[in-house]
């Protein structure tokens, strides 16, 4: 069987500017939809998160336009992403393109077209790219789940509170608030 040619990086740039997420994973571009209530909750955790980043000059905060080059030549692209300060000294401004590694920390809502085993690939690769901590959004059920690695996971309910630990010291968030409504 011949080898899959993966697309370049400009056939992804020149991909459709439609309102849908686009990734590359396993090989294959993989469309998100996500509806209104999901790009509100992303907005208003990552306007707390970032305003939080960028006050203590931790590092920076990217949307989910933001691709991350996998060691698999795949590409993901997270809701949210965060790359420590430390990562980035020498550099003057972002690629043009996309980054190669991964975040430092991953922050996924998970929309209703993303399942369980698709959301367990991408951990994985992000680990294998040295995330440090992920935290997987669950609108639905109202929790947090907190990835340390692909299997080392801790279940937040709206009674806990949601730390950056040691990746963005001194964060905190009640889980009750990230699923606030209007």
């Amino acid at each position: 069987m011949p080898a899959k040619v993966l697309p370049t990086d400009e056939e992804l740039m020149a991909l459709p500017k439609d309102g849908y997420k686009r990734e590359l994973l396993n090989g294959e571009i993989v469309m998100s939809p996500a509806g209104s209530e999901h790009g509100r909750l992303i907005m208003r955790f990552a306007t707390h998160f970032n305003a939080y980043v960028y006050r203590h000059e931790l590092g920076e905060v990217f949307d989910g336009q933001t691709g991350f080059r996998m060691k698999s030549r795949d590409l993901l692209i997270p809701d949210i992403s965060f790359v420590a300060k430390a990562r980035l000294e020498g550099l003057h401004q972002a690629p043009e393109g996309f980054f190669e590694g991964s975040p430092d920390l991953v922050i996924e809502f998970r929309s209703p077209s993303d399942t369980p085993k698709r959301f367990q690939e991408k951990l994985l690769q992000y680990f294998e790219n040295n995330t440090v901590l992920a935290w997987g959004m669950n609108s639905s059920r109202r929790t947090v789940s907190v990835h340390r690695g692909p299997d080392k996971v801790r279940l937040l309910g709206e009674d806990d509170e949601l730390t950056g630990e040691d990746v963005v010291p001194g964060f905190t968030i009640p889980v009750s608030k990230i699923f606030q409504g209007f």
